[in-house]
Protein backbone atom coordinates (compact mmCIF):
# COMPACT_ATOMS: atom_id res chain seq x y z
CA UNK A 1 0.00 0.00 0.00
CA UNK A 2 1.35 3.41 -0.99
CA UNK A 3 2.50 5.80 1.74
CA UNK A 4 2.50 9.22 0.06
CA UNK A 5 6.00 10.66 -0.04
CA UNK A 6 4.91 14.18 0.89
CA UNK A 7 4.47 13.03 4.48
CA UNK A 8 8.21 12.47 4.86
CA UNK A 9 9.60 15.46 2.94
CA UNK A 10 9.86 19.16 3.87
CA UNK A 11 7.59 21.65 2.15
CA UNK A 12 9.10 25.11 2.38
CA UNK A 13 11.94 26.17 0.08
CA UNK A 14 14.93 27.76 1.75
CA UNK A 15 17.90 29.75 0.51
CA UNK A 16 21.33 28.42 -0.33
CA UNK A 17 23.44 27.58 2.70
CA UNK A 18 27.15 26.98 2.91
CA UNK A 19 26.87 23.22 2.47
CA UNK A 20 26.64 20.77 -0.42
CA UNK A 21 25.84 17.09 -0.86
CA UNK A 22 27.42 14.63 -3.24
CA UNK A 23 24.63 12.61 -4.85
CA UNK A 24 26.85 10.05 -6.56
CA UNK A 25 30.32 9.82 -8.07
CA UNK A 26 29.62 12.51 -10.68
CA UNK A 27 26.82 14.80 -9.37
CA UNK A 28 26.95 17.33 -6.54
CA UNK A 29 23.85 19.13 -5.22
CA UNK A 30 23.77 22.59 -3.64
CA UNK A 31 20.31 23.30 -2.24
CA UNK A 32 18.71 26.72 -2.41
CA UNK A 33 15.49 28.49 -3.29
CA UNK A 34 15.84 26.12 -6.22
CA UNK A 35 18.50 23.42 -6.12
CA UNK A 36 21.50 23.61 -8.42
CA UNK A 37 23.43 20.57 -9.60
CA UNK A 38 27.01 20.22 -10.83
CA UNK A 39 27.42 17.23 -13.17
CA UNK A 40 31.06 16.18 -13.64
CA UNK A 41 32.55 14.55 -16.74
CA UNK A 42 36.16 13.90 -17.85
CA UNK A 43 35.87 16.90 -20.18
CA UNK A 44 34.40 19.42 -17.77
CA UNK A 45 31.15 19.98 -15.92
CA UNK A 46 27.51 20.84 -16.57
CA UNK A 47 25.63 23.15 -14.20
CA UNK A 48 21.86 22.74 -13.95
CA UNK A 49 20.26 25.96 -12.67
CA UNK A 50 22.12 28.93 -11.21
CA UNK A 51 20.01 29.99 -8.22
CA UNK A 52 19.07 33.53 -7.25
CA UNK A 53 21.72 36.12 -8.01
CA UNK A 54 22.65 36.46 -4.36
CA UNK A 55 22.83 32.66 -3.96
CA UNK A 56 25.27 32.05 -6.83
CA UNK A 57 28.50 32.72 -4.86
CA UNK A 58 27.25 30.40 -2.13
CA UNK A 59 26.57 27.62 -4.64
CA UNK A 60 30.00 28.17 -6.16
CA UNK A 61 31.77 27.95 -2.81
CA UNK A 62 29.85 24.78 -2.06
CA UNK A 63 30.97 23.21 -5.34
CA UNK A 64 34.55 24.24 -4.79
CA UNK A 65 34.50 22.24 -1.57
CA UNK A 66 33.24 19.10 -3.30
CA UNK A 67 34.56 19.18 -6.86
CA UNK A 68 37.65 20.06 -8.88
CA UNK A 69 35.36 21.10 -11.76
CA UNK A 70 33.51 24.01 -10.13
CA UNK A 71 35.39 26.46 -12.37
CA UNK A 72 35.32 24.33 -15.51
CA UNK A 73 31.67 24.59 -16.53
CA UNK A 74 31.12 23.75 -20.19
CA UNK A 75 27.31 23.97 -20.21
CA UNK A 76 24.79 25.75 -18.01
CA UNK A 77 21.15 24.67 -18.32
CA UNK A 78 18.18 26.35 -16.66
CA UNK A 79 15.03 24.27 -16.26
CA UNK A 80 12.80 27.37 -16.27
CA UNK A 81 13.10 31.17 -16.23
CA UNK A 82 11.93 31.91 -12.72
CA UNK A 83 14.30 34.22 -10.79
CA UNK A 84 15.52 31.40 -8.53
CA UNK A 85 16.85 29.51 -11.57
CA UNK A 86 18.36 32.19 -13.78
CA UNK A 87 19.53 34.86 -11.33
CA UNK A 88 23.07 33.53 -10.99
CA UNK A 89 23.81 32.86 -14.66
CA UNK A 90 26.12 35.85 -15.17
CA UNK A 91 28.09 34.96 -12.04
CA UNK A 92 28.85 31.53 -13.47
CA UNK A 93 29.60 33.03 -16.90
CA UNK A 94 32.28 35.09 -15.18
CA UNK A 95 33.66 31.95 -13.55
CA UNK A 96 33.66 29.98 -16.83
CA UNK A 97 33.58 32.52 -19.69
CA UNK A 98 33.41 29.89 -22.43
CA UNK A 99 30.38 28.04 -21.09
CA UNK A 100 27.32 27.56 -23.31
CA UNK A 101 24.02 28.54 -21.70
CA UNK A 102 21.09 26.43 -22.96
CA UNK A 103 17.38 27.03 -22.31
CA UNK A 104 14.04 26.18 -23.87
CA UNK A 105 12.92 28.72 -26.47
CA UNK A 106 10.02 30.11 -24.44
CA UNK A 107 12.33 31.92 -22.05
CA UNK A 108 12.23 35.33 -23.75
CA UNK A 109 8.46 35.41 -23.58
CA UNK A 110 8.44 34.44 -19.94
CA UNK A 111 11.09 36.97 -18.93
CA UNK A 112 9.22 39.71 -20.79
CA UNK A 113 6.06 38.73 -18.93
CA UNK A 114 7.88 38.90 -15.60
CA UNK A 115 9.48 42.27 -16.47
CA UNK A 116 6.13 43.88 -17.22
CA UNK A 117 5.02 43.21 -13.65
CA UNK A 118 8.16 44.01 -11.66
CA UNK A 119 6.60 46.59 -9.35
CA UNK A 120 3.40 44.60 -8.94
CA UNK A 121 5.36 41.45 -8.07
CA UNK A 122 7.65 43.26 -5.63
CA UNK A 123 4.56 44.00 -3.55
CA UNK A 124 2.89 40.62 -4.03
CA UNK A 125 5.92 38.49 -3.13
CA UNK A 126 6.74 40.46 -0.01
CA UNK A 127 4.19 38.90 2.36
CA UNK A 128 5.86 35.50 2.02
CA UNK A 129 9.57 36.27 1.48
CA UNK A 130 10.43 39.69 2.96
CA UNK A 131 11.36 38.39 6.41
CA UNK A 132 12.94 35.26 4.94
CA UNK A 133 15.26 37.36 2.80
CA UNK A 134 16.24 39.52 5.77
CA UNK A 135 17.15 36.41 7.78
CA UNK A 136 19.11 35.02 4.84
CA UNK A 137 21.14 38.17 4.37
CA UNK A 138 21.96 38.21 8.09
CA UNK A 139 23.12 34.59 7.82
CA UNK A 140 25.34 35.45 4.86
CA UNK A 141 26.79 38.47 6.66
CA UNK A 142 27.68 36.26 9.62
CA UNK A 143 29.70 34.13 7.17
CA UNK A 144 31.49 37.13 5.70
CA UNK A 145 29.36 37.44 2.56
CA UNK A 146 28.08 41.03 2.57
CA UNK A 147 28.32 42.44 -0.97
CA UNK A 148 25.54 40.42 -2.57
CA UNK A 149 25.81 39.34 -6.18
CA UNK A 150 23.27 40.98 -8.49
CA UNK A 151 20.25 39.28 -10.05
CA UNK A 152 20.68 38.40 -13.72
CA UNK A 153 18.15 38.21 -16.55
CA UNK A 154 20.29 36.29 -19.02
CA UNK A 155 20.05 35.55 -22.72
CA UNK A 156 20.79 31.93 -23.66
CA UNK A 157 23.50 31.05 -26.15
CA UNK A 158 21.40 28.19 -27.48
CA UNK A 159 17.66 27.52 -27.38
CA UNK A 160 15.49 24.68 -28.64
CA UNK A 161 11.78 24.06 -29.14
CA UNK A 162 11.13 20.41 -28.38
CA UNK A 163 14.27 18.36 -27.82
CA UNK A 164 18.01 18.91 -27.78
CA UNK A 165 20.78 16.33 -27.30
CA UNK A 166 24.50 16.63 -26.71
CA UNK A 167 27.34 14.67 -25.12
CA UNK A 168 30.23 15.72 -22.91
CA UNK A 169 33.01 13.44 -21.73
CA UNK A 170 31.03 10.35 -22.65
CA UNK A 171 27.88 11.54 -20.85
CA UNK A 172 24.76 11.76 -23.02
CA UNK A 173 22.37 14.59 -22.13
CA UNK A 174 18.83 14.92 -23.48
CA UNK A 175 16.82 18.09 -22.93
CA UNK A 176 13.05 17.67 -23.29
CA UNK A 177 10.67 20.63 -23.41
CA UNK A 178 7.74 20.60 -20.99
CA UNK A 179 6.40 23.98 -22.02
CA UNK A 180 3.67 25.45 -19.84
CA UNK A 181 3.88 23.04 -16.93
CA UNK A 182 5.64 25.47 -14.60
CA UNK A 183 6.67 28.20 -17.03
CA UNK A 184 6.53 28.57 -20.80
CA UNK A 185 10.15 27.41 -21.00
CA UNK A 186 10.13 24.48 -18.61
CA UNK A 187 12.42 21.61 -19.55
CA UNK A 188 13.59 18.24 -18.27
CA UNK A 189 17.22 17.13 -18.21
CA UNK A 190 17.48 13.40 -18.91
CA UNK A 191 20.65 11.35 -18.49
CA UNK A 192 19.65 8.14 -20.29
CA UNK A 193 22.80 6.13 -19.48
CA UNK A 194 22.08 6.51 -15.77
CA UNK A 195 18.25 6.76 -15.78
CA UNK A 196 18.52 10.10 -13.95
CA UNK A 197 15.99 12.87 -14.52
CA UNK A 198 16.54 16.46 -13.39
CA UNK A 199 13.11 18.07 -13.39
CA UNK A 200 13.63 21.45 -11.77
CA UNK A 201 10.29 22.51 -10.31
CA UNK A 202 8.24 20.80 -12.97
CA UNK A 203 5.75 19.51 -10.40
CA UNK A 204 5.69 22.68 -8.31
CA UNK A 205 7.95 23.55 -5.40
CA UNK A 206 7.84 20.49 -3.09
CA UNK A 207 7.70 17.04 -4.67
CA UNK A 208 4.56 15.05 -3.93
CA UNK A 209 2.18 17.99 -3.56
CA UNK A 210 -0.65 19.32 -5.68
CA UNK A 211 0.65 22.06 -7.99
CA UNK A 212 -0.21 25.73 -7.84
CA UNK A 213 -2.33 26.16 -10.95
CA UNK A 214 -2.33 29.82 -10.00
CA UNK A 215 -0.21 31.30 -7.22
CA UNK A 216 -1.65 33.64 -4.61
CA UNK A 217 1.49 35.76 -4.94
CA UNK A 218 0.14 36.68 -8.39
CA UNK A 219 0.87 34.76 -11.58
CA UNK A 220 -0.90 33.60 -14.69
CA UNK A 221 -2.95 30.43 -14.74
CA UNK A 222 -1.29 27.11 -15.54
CA UNK A 223 -3.32 24.66 -17.54
CA UNK A 224 -4.18 21.51 -15.60
CA UNK A 225 -4.01 19.20 -18.61
CA UNK A 226 -0.59 20.58 -19.57
CA UNK A 227 0.70 19.85 -16.06
CA UNK A 228 -0.67 16.31 -16.23
CA UNK A 229 0.97 15.81 -19.64
CA UNK A 230 4.33 16.90 -18.20
CA UNK A 231 3.97 14.26 -15.52
CA UNK A 232 3.33 11.67 -18.23
CA UNK A 233 6.49 12.79 -20.03
CA UNK A 234 8.50 11.98 -16.91
CA UNK A 235 6.64 8.70 -16.38
CA UNK A 236 7.51 7.58 -19.90
CA UNK A 237 11.23 7.96 -19.13
CA UNK A 238 11.05 5.31 -16.37
CA UNK A 239 13.62 7.16 -14.29
CA UNK A 240 15.38 5.50 -11.39
CA UNK A 241 16.44 8.79 -9.75
CA UNK A 242 14.82 12.22 -9.84
CA UNK A 243 16.92 15.21 -8.85
CA UNK A 244 14.25 17.69 -7.96
CA UNK A 245 14.16 21.46 -7.64
CA UNK A 246 13.88 21.36 -3.87
CA UNK A 247 15.21 19.10 -1.16
CA UNK A 248 16.59 15.57 -1.46
CA UNK A 249 16.53 13.29 -4.52
CA UNK A 250 13.73 10.80 -5.09
CA UNK A 251 15.23 7.36 -5.60
CA UNK A 252 13.71 4.13 -6.89
CA UNK A 253 11.90 3.35 -10.13
CA UNK A 254 8.75 2.03 -8.48
CA UNK A 255 8.53 4.88 -5.97
CA UNK A 256 8.92 7.46 -8.74
CA UNK A 257 6.30 5.71 -10.86
CA UNK A 258 3.81 5.58 -7.98
CA UNK A 259 4.29 9.19 -6.93
CA UNK A 260 4.26 10.77 -10.37
CA UNK A 261 1.23 8.65 -11.31
CA UNK A 262 -0.62 9.84 -8.20
CA UNK A 263 0.32 13.44 -9.02
CA UNK A 264 -0.89 13.09 -12.62
CA UNK A 265 -4.10 11.38 -11.58
CA UNK A 266 -4.81 13.94 -8.86
CA UNK A 267 -4.65 16.77 -11.40
CA UNK A 268 -6.85 14.89 -13.87
CA UNK A 269 -9.37 14.05 -11.15
CA UNK A 270 -9.70 17.65 -9.97
CA UNK A 271 -9.90 18.88 -13.56
CA UNK A 272 -12.56 16.36 -14.55
CA UNK A 273 -14.65 16.86 -11.40
CA UNK A 274 -14.55 20.63 -11.84
CA UNK A 275 -15.65 20.40 -15.47
CA UNK A 276 -18.35 17.90 -14.54
CA UNK A 277 -19.66 20.20 -11.81
CA UNK A 278 -19.64 23.19 -14.16
CA UNK A 279 -21.71 21.27 -16.69
CA UNK A 280 -24.12 20.22 -13.93
CA UNK A 281 -24.69 23.85 -13.00
CA UNK A 282 -22.92 23.78 -9.64
CA UNK A 283 -21.49 27.08 -8.43
CA UNK A 284 -17.79 27.66 -7.95
CA UNK A 285 -17.75 27.80 -4.16
CA UNK A 286 -19.71 24.56 -3.88
CA UNK A 287 -17.11 22.83 -6.03
CA UNK A 288 -14.25 24.41 -4.05
CA UNK A 289 -15.77 22.94 -0.90
CA UNK A 290 -16.86 19.54 -2.19
CA UNK A 291 -14.09 18.31 -4.50
CA UNK A 292 -11.68 16.16 -2.49
CA UNK A 293 -8.96 13.82 -3.68
CA UNK A 294 -9.67 10.08 -3.52
CA UNK A 295 -7.25 7.99 -1.46
CA UNK A 296 -5.58 6.37 -4.48
CA UNK A 297 -4.24 9.69 -5.72
CA UNK A 298 -3.56 11.41 -2.43
CA UNK A 299 -0.90 14.09 -2.66
CA UNK A 300 0.01 16.85 -0.26
CA UNK A 301 -1.48 20.33 -0.28
CA UNK A 302 1.40 22.11 1.36
CA UNK A 303 2.11 24.37 -1.61
CA UNK A 304 -0.89 24.24 -3.93
CA UNK A 305 -4.40 23.45 -2.68
CA UNK A 306 -7.15 21.51 -4.39
CA UNK A 307 -9.74 24.20 -3.64
CA UNK A 308 -7.55 26.92 -5.17
CA UNK A 309 -6.98 24.77 -8.24
CA UNK A 310 -10.71 24.18 -8.65
CA UNK A 311 -11.07 27.93 -8.89
CA UNK A 312 -8.11 28.20 -11.27
CA UNK A 313 -9.59 25.55 -13.58
CA UNK A 314 -13.03 27.17 -13.44
CA UNK A 315 -11.71 30.63 -14.28
CA UNK A 316 -9.28 29.31 -16.90
CA UNK A 317 -12.30 28.01 -18.77
CA UNK A 318 -14.83 30.77 -18.05
CA UNK A 319 -12.98 33.93 -17.02
CA UNK A 320 -13.83 36.28 -14.16
CA UNK A 321 -17.60 36.65 -14.68
CA UNK A 322 -19.39 34.13 -12.46
CA UNK A 323 -22.95 35.10 -13.47
CA UNK A 324 -23.92 35.72 -9.84
CA UNK A 325 -24.56 39.45 -9.87
CA UNK A 326 -24.96 42.26 -12.36
CA UNK A 327 -22.46 44.21 -10.24
CA UNK A 328 -19.69 41.90 -11.46
CA UNK A 329 -19.94 43.66 -14.81
CA UNK A 330 -19.34 47.15 -13.43
CA UNK A 331 -16.43 48.97 -11.80
CA UNK A 332 -18.11 49.68 -8.44
CA UNK A 333 -16.91 47.10 -5.86
CA UNK A 334 -19.00 45.78 -3.00
CA UNK A 335 -16.80 47.58 -0.47
CA UNK A 336 -18.30 50.90 -1.55
CA UNK A 337 -21.44 50.09 0.47
CA UNK A 338 -19.55 49.16 3.65
CA UNK A 339 -20.34 52.54 5.21
CA UNK A 340 -24.05 52.04 4.45
CA UNK A 341 -24.02 48.63 6.15
CA UNK A 342 -22.28 50.06 9.20
CA UNK A 343 -24.76 52.92 9.44
CA UNK A 344 -27.67 50.51 9.11
CA UNK A 345 -26.47 47.70 11.36
CA UNK A 346 -23.94 49.44 13.59
CA UNK A 347 -20.27 48.49 13.86
CA UNK A 348 -20.81 47.01 17.33
CA UNK A 349 -23.56 44.74 16.02
CA UNK A 350 -21.39 43.55 13.13
CA UNK A 351 -18.52 42.78 15.50
CA UNK A 352 -20.88 40.96 17.88
CA UNK A 353 -22.24 38.91 15.00
CA UNK A 354 -18.68 38.12 13.89
CA UNK A 355 -17.88 36.94 17.41
CA UNK A 356 -20.85 34.60 17.22
CA UNK A 357 -19.79 33.27 13.85
CA UNK A 358 -16.28 32.61 15.17
CA UNK A 359 -17.68 30.86 18.23
CA UNK A 360 -19.78 28.68 15.90
CA UNK A 361 -16.64 27.69 13.96
CA UNK A 362 -17.46 29.82 10.95
CA UNK A 363 -14.26 31.91 10.79
CA UNK A 364 -14.58 32.82 7.11
CA UNK A 365 -18.03 34.33 7.64
CA UNK A 366 -16.71 36.17 10.69
CA UNK A 367 -13.93 37.69 8.57
CA UNK A 368 -16.46 38.83 5.95
CA UNK A 369 -18.22 40.82 8.66
CA UNK A 370 -15.00 42.21 10.11
CA UNK A 371 -13.78 43.23 6.67
CA UNK A 372 -16.75 45.59 6.47
CA UNK A 373 -15.85 47.23 9.77
CA UNK A 374 -12.10 47.39 9.25
CA UNK A 375 -12.37 48.72 5.71
CA UNK A 376 -14.05 51.83 7.11
CA UNK A 377 -12.18 52.01 10.41
CA UNK A 378 -8.80 50.22 10.28
CA UNK A 379 -8.14 51.24 13.92
CA UNK A 380 -11.29 49.67 15.40
CA UNK A 381 -9.59 47.89 18.30
CA UNK A 382 -12.26 45.31 19.07
CA UNK A 383 -12.56 44.34 15.40
CA UNK A 384 -8.76 44.11 15.05
CA UNK A 385 -8.43 41.96 18.15
CA UNK A 386 -11.07 39.55 16.87
CA UNK A 387 -9.53 39.48 13.39
CA UNK A 388 -6.14 38.66 14.92
CA UNK A 389 -7.67 35.81 16.93
CA UNK A 390 -9.37 34.40 13.83
CA UNK A 391 -6.19 34.59 11.76
CA UNK A 392 -4.23 32.89 14.54
CA UNK A 393 -6.79 30.08 14.66
CA UNK A 394 -6.63 29.63 10.88
CA UNK A 395 -2.83 29.69 11.04
CA UNK A 396 -2.79 26.94 13.66
CA UNK A 397 -4.76 24.75 11.23
CA UNK A 398 -2.75 25.55 8.10
CA UNK A 399 -0.15 23.22 6.60
CA UNK A 400 0.17 25.23 3.39
CA UNK A 401 3.30 27.31 2.77
CA UNK A 402 1.52 30.16 1.01
CA UNK A 403 -1.58 30.26 3.18
CA UNK A 404 0.52 30.24 6.35
CA UNK A 405 2.64 33.08 5.01
CA UNK A 406 -0.44 35.12 4.18
CA UNK A 407 -1.98 34.56 7.60
CA UNK A 408 1.27 35.40 9.41
CA UNK A 409 1.60 38.62 7.45
CA UNK A 410 -2.02 39.64 8.07
CA UNK A 411 -1.50 39.15 11.80
CA UNK A 412 1.59 41.34 11.64
CA UNK A 413 -0.29 44.07 9.76
CA UNK A 414 -3.26 43.93 12.12
CA UNK A 415 -0.83 44.40 15.01
CA UNK A 416 0.54 47.56 13.39
CA UNK A 417 3.51 46.19 11.47
CA UNK A 418 4.35 46.66 7.80
CA UNK A 419 5.81 44.72 4.91
CA UNK A 420 8.26 46.44 2.60
CA UNK A 421 8.22 45.52 -1.12
CA UNK A 422 10.62 42.76 -2.10
CA UNK A 423 13.00 43.90 -4.82
CA UNK A 424 15.31 41.50 -6.64
CA UNK A 425 18.53 43.25 -7.62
Amino acid sequence: MRTPIYKSRPVAPYPARFEAERINDFIVMSEGYSNTYLIETPEGSILVNAGMGFEAPVHYENYQGESTQASDIKYLITTQSHPDHIGGVQFFRDISPDLTYIAQAGGDEHKAYEARLTEFRSRRFAFRFREEFDKTFSYYAAHGYTKLNKQDSPTPDLTFEHRHEFSLGGLDVVLIAAKGAETNDSLIVWLPQHKICLTGNLFGCPFGHFPNLVTIRGDRYRDALTCAAAAQTVLDLEAELILYGHHAPIAGKELIKAEVTAYRDAILYVHDETVKGMNEGKDLHTLMRDIQLPAECEVGQGYGKVSWSVRAIWESYTGWFHHQSTTELYSVPQRTINRDLIELAGADNLIERAQGKFADNQPEQALHLLDIVLAEDPDAEEAKALAIAIHEKLLSESENFWLSGWLENRIKLLKGGNTAPLTLK
